[in-house]
């Protein structure tokens, strides 16, 4: 089928097809059959939903950008998000045995390999901005996309919403405070996996790069809430960890300070806000528009 056939047919039609285009790029990336090869390889490829990356192509579709240019951005931020979660697993951190229904890698290796196959993830998400071949024939962006990742991963990003969070154990946050961690911990990373590609639009106005990025924030702070509410309504079977981890460790969780209904109020105000700012948008958002339900609406 060629490309345009393909891409004239509906995004949740084709977005198993991008998934495993995906993955693809991925095991081409991660061939090296060494220990900490092996570890980077269980960690990644362990049934992830590779959202962020179809993010990537849902907003890409939005702009009009060459899927092509965007592989590179869907590789990287899969890559930041699933070292991510070795290192969140590990004994100092949220100290978790399970992660999609297996054991989670330091466990299944050793506690030093899991922190250098985390360590090397999020090295080799940074080679493929840096060193893809198309990507490189647009230098600017592609230097606009490494600068959007790192702060999306770094003290103002990421990690810094780790570190919060596990400030915030046994406490008792107000609103704000939760929610400025849950953007920089959860948020950061899906809003990044919006304006990386964004990066590509060379027509996009300072209004419409704005909508787009509230868009994302609003979509990531609210996929966090479902997070929660996931840990006090899911199945260890169905999620693929461990149920009432969070309770376990008396985590800082919108359900658990504010309700479990306040937290659904929570989740449709802030759809209802992203999908107002999408609306303000040219182009095709039926892509978003589905990938935005997936997100909020999940059983895992």
């Amino acid at each position: 089928m060629s490309q345009s056939a393909f891409t004239r047919r509906p995004f949740d039609q084709r977005s198993a097809a991008l998934v495993e285009h995906v993955e693809q790029r991925l095991a081409s990336l991660l061939d090296g059959q060494d220990q900490l090869s092996q570890a980077m390889q269980y960690s990644v490829f362990n049934g992830g939903k590779r959202l962020r990356p179809l993010l990537v192509h849902a907003t890409g579709e939005l702009l009009e950008i060459d899927p092509v240019l965007l592989d590179p951005a869907a590789c990287a931020v899969e890559l930041i998000h699933c070292y991510s979660l070795v290192h969140d697993d590990l004994p100092a951190m949220d100290d978790d045995a399970l992660r999609r229904g297996r054991p989670t890698t330091h466990l299944q290796f050793d506690e030093a390999t899991a922190i250098l196959a985390g360590d090397a993830l999020q090295a080799l998400a940074f080679e493929i901005l840096a060193s893809d071949p198309d990507l490189g024939q647009h230098p600017a962006a592609g230097m606009d996309m490494i600068k959007i990742l790192t702060q999306a991963c770094g003290a103002r990003g990421m990690a810094g919403g780790q570190a919060l969070d596990l400030q915030l154990e046994g406490q008792r946050p107000d609103r704000d405070a939760l929610e400025h961690m849950f953007r920089l911990k959860t948020g950061a990373l899906i809003r990044a996996s919006v304006m990386m590609p964004a990066a590509l639009a060379d027509q996009l106005d300072p209004a419409a790069s704005a909508a787009l990025s509230r868009f994302a924030d609003q979509v990531g702070l609210a996929f966090q809430i479902c997070d929660d509410l996931l840990d006090i309504e899911g199945e260890t079977a169905v999620i693929g960890k461990t149920v009432g981890s969070d309770q376990a460790h008396d985590k800082a969780t919108w359900p658990a300070l504010f309700g479990i209904e306040a937290a659904r109020e929570r989740i449709s105000e802030l759809a209802d806000d992203a999908l107002a700012n999408l609306s303000l948008l040219d182009g095709n958002a039926g892509a978003l528009l589905w990938l935005t339900d997936r997100l909020l609406n999940r059983d895992r």
